[in-house]
């Protein structure tokens, strides 16, 4: 999907969005936007500013078909650097550092906008729009931006596959997962206020082998392989905290 959005004087309005369906906007609809295109030669040139949402692996091939050039063009990839949009046109970086779900609303008031851009002006446009949707917006280059964003591939895309993990456990003995949301959210909350380390508890923490073992004879043979390496990692973070 590529919005183009018009800036002035800190007011924002949305130009065109292109996309390849217009159900991609409207899944439960047949509402026709006159705002929204599915070819990519409509795209007017009118805008203050491009943004790029796809895939990664689509940045360049998407932009390089913009029908216009001299233009302020941004993707919102994490791990794709400034280099990744078409020569065609200024490149720009517009990342806003949160997980989304369809049918899932997002309130962007507190959510990180890290922009990138070639040069001062680029980059202060950006900047003026993510002020207009977050009050936290950052300078991040490419190379910051690459180790953030795999940063929270750790804390995000790996521990939700954990909760999966807690999942097909509890099904098996047919126990609510709902029971470990407060655990979740207190172990989350924990993270504003003590750093990791001093929020670190359990078994591996505490050397507790006993209970270790049992663990893992609990657990399928994929499960236990998680379970060790994870339980491996807090061991050896401990025994270089304590040298």
């Amino acid at each position: 999907m590529l919005d183009l959005i018009y800036l002035r004087y800190l007011r924002l309005a949305l130009v065109l969005r292109y996309c390849k369906s217009i159900h991609a906007v409207y899944p439960k609809e047949n509402t026709h936007d006159k705002r929204v295109v599915t070819n990519i030669l409509e795209i007017t040139p009118k805008a203050d500013v491009y943004i790029a949402a796809v895939p990664d692996d689509t940045i360049h091939s998407i932009t390089s078909q913009l029908p216009f050039t001299n233009k302020l063009v941004a993707h919102t990839c994490g791990g794709a650097a400034l280099e990744a949009i078409s020569n065609n046109n200024k490149k720009g970086v517009f990342y806003p550092l949160q997980t989304f779900s369809k049918n899932k609303e997002i309130d962007f008031k507190n959510i990180p906008i890290c922009v990138e851009a070639q040069n001062k002006e680029d980059l202060s446009l950006l900047s003026n729009l993510g002020t207009l949707i977050s009050q936290k917006v950052y300078n991040i280059s490419s190379s910051e931006r690459t180790k953030l964003h795999v940063a929270a591939v750790f804390v995000n895309n790996f521990v939700n596959e954990l909760y999966h993990i807690s999942e097909d456990i509890l099904k098996k003995q047919q126990i609510d997962f709902s029971l470990l949301a407060p655990l979740i959210k207190e172990t989350a909350n924990k993270i504003e206020y003590l750093t990791p380390a001093q929020a670190q508890t359990g078994p591996a923490k505490r050397g507790d082998k006993k209970t270790i073992q049992t663990h893992q004879g609990l657990l399928t043979t994929q499960q236990q392989e998680v379970y060790q390496l994870l339980t491996s990692s807090i061991q050896k973070r401990n025994i270089s905290q304590d040298e």
